[in-house]
């Protein structure tokens, strides 16, 4: 059956549908970025909060600013902006069909300015990738002199970023009367909130002082921390829904059964109350931030490219070979959870066995492949911070040089698969470093700083060094004590 509100009542007990009237919700949440996680996330969240009875007034408005995200529109538009979501559990699969977004914006800049100048939207939430912020890779700043961002300072009424479409929503909130809505990240970023107020406010000031001044002192932007594994669609996952539960569904999502959201509760014209359905509401995010950003996404990365050297295709086949799980579990341990700030109620070992438990779950298909994605941007926000805080500590970095030096080999032999917006430029130095062991730290720009340390650069010279003249089975069991049989 093709998923529409016609059907919601015939689908199969195995499927959980909405027990609210979709009819009755009003919009209070335009997201921009309507991808695989955010219908896993924050969507499902609010279709929880909303099955309790709570808070209709905020259902989810859909908006994106990319050509693709026109598809998107018109695949939920067909199926009355529902999805169906499958929980990958290794013991059973299940299923529900999620109702929290009513509406989905004409895709294009107009469109989603006038949506964000009704006041009954008063949070404006964002997935737009990790890379999608503007950030300055050697700095760490604002990207001003990005082409988009250079257009969108001089042409603001007619943005192409979406940090020119929120200026321009807000301008017409401001010059109406009405306050300005909370703008919420839902990415993957160490203090997104920061992340997007430094864009946000760096393209305002271009634009005008007065603009700036108004959303320093207007606008809150606050923090959190989002999780849950959600791979990409595929025909396979299309097939899996229709298969198993019945449902013809053009953009169906497929994710692990674990989600977890720490927020910070600043919101000014208010919120839907999540903590009801799991949400973790706190003062500061930041531990649990760097809790996730360090164990789980760069035991991601630590895992990604010694399993692709080794010729692992998935994830959880990887978790099933030993050199890789204790190559993991030693790096935690030993250099990335003693450098960790503690959390009240929070054990780092038991969070880093949960993590061991997702990485090693069949039923999600992720693949190698995927953790390998884009490591110039997620390598400076996942592992180079722990190298940098250790080295101020005086703490051992071998494993961590480790890692970096796998993923410069991998930069070397991947190819056409190195799926980088600095491609030429890894593949170049890595492959350098069979002469010159320094030349990936020192022609990479998002190393930074950390090239002139010589802890960190005798390090890495030495591990890249045994990277080329050994195999790197033998030189992770060195790593961990296993021997180099």
């Amino acid at each position: 059956m093709k998923l529409s509100n016609a059907i919601l009542s015939t689908l199969p007990e195995t499927v959980q549908t909405p027990s609210y009237d979709r009819a009755a919700l009003t919009p209070g949440i335009l997201h921009i970025g309507v991808g695989n996680f955010h219908r896993a996330h924050q969507a499902l969240y609010l279709d929880q909060l909303f099955n309790t009875g709570r808070d209709h007034d905020w259902a989810i408005v859909g908006a994106g600013v990319m050509r693709f995200d026109a598809d998107r529109r018109e695949a939920l538009k067909s199926q009355d902006w529902l999805t169906t979501v499958v929980e990958l559990d290794p013991v059973r699969l299940s299923a529900r069909v999620i109702g929290s977004m009513i509406d989905f914006c004409e895709v294009g800049g107009e469109a989603i300015v006038d949506r964000m100048a009704d006041p009954a939207i008063r949070i404006v939430s964002l997935t737009i990738t990790e890379g999608g912020y503007f950030i300055d890779a050697s700095t760490g700043g604002f990207d001003c002199n990005h082409p988009d961002i250079q257009h969108d300072a001089q042409h603001p009424n007619h943005p192409r970023t979406v940090f020119g479409t929120l200026l321009a929503g807000l301008r017409r909130r401001r010059d109406q009367g009405h306050p300005a809505f909370t703008i919420l990240s839902c990415d993957n970023l160490p203090e997104n909130g920061h992340i997007t107020r430094q864009a946000v406010e760096g393209l305002a000031g271009m634009i005008s002082g007065d603009l700036r001044q108004w959303v320093t002192s207007h606008v809150a932007f606050p923090n959190g921390m989002v999780d849950c594994i959600t791979p990409a669609t595929s025909d396979r996952e299309r097939v899996l829904v229709t298969e198993r539960f019945g449902i013809e569904d053009a953009a169906p999502v497929v994710c692990e059964p674990f989600r977890q959201w720490v927020l910070e509760d600043n919101f000014p014209l208010g919120r839907p109350a999540l903590e009801h359905v799991g949400v973790q509401f706190v003062t500061d995010v930041t531990p649990y931030e760097t809790m996730k950003l360090r164990i789980l996404n760069a035991g991601h990365a630590a895992i990604a490219y010694a399993s692709a050297l080794l010729g692992h295709r998935y994830v959880h086949e990887a978790m099933a070979d030993p050199d890789i799980r204790d190559w993991l579990m030693e790096l935690m341990r030993r250099e990335v959870i003693p450098v960790l700030r503690p959390i009240a109620g929070v054990s780092y070992e038991d969070y880093l066995q949960i993590c061991v438990e997702r990485f090693s779950n069949p039923a999600v298909g992720d693949t190698i492949a995927r953790l390998c994605l884009d490591g110039s941007n997620r390598q400076p926000k996942f592992v180079l911070p722990t190298i940098a805080e250790a080295l101020r500590a005086g703490a051992p970095i071998d494993g961590l040089t480790l890692e970096v030096a796998l993923w410069c080999r991998y930069c070397a032999e991947a190819g056409e698969a190195l799926d980088d917006e600095r491609a030429a430029e890894l593949s170049e130095a890595a492959r350098a470093t069979r002469d010159n062991p320094l030349a990936f730290i020192e022609r990479v720009g998002v190393i930074g700083t950390l090239a002139r340390k010589p802890v960190f650069a005798e390090a890495f010279a030495s591990q890249i060094t045994q990277l080329w003249t050994r195999p790197a089975r033998q030189v992770l069991r060195q790593f961990t004590g296993q021997g180099v049989g």
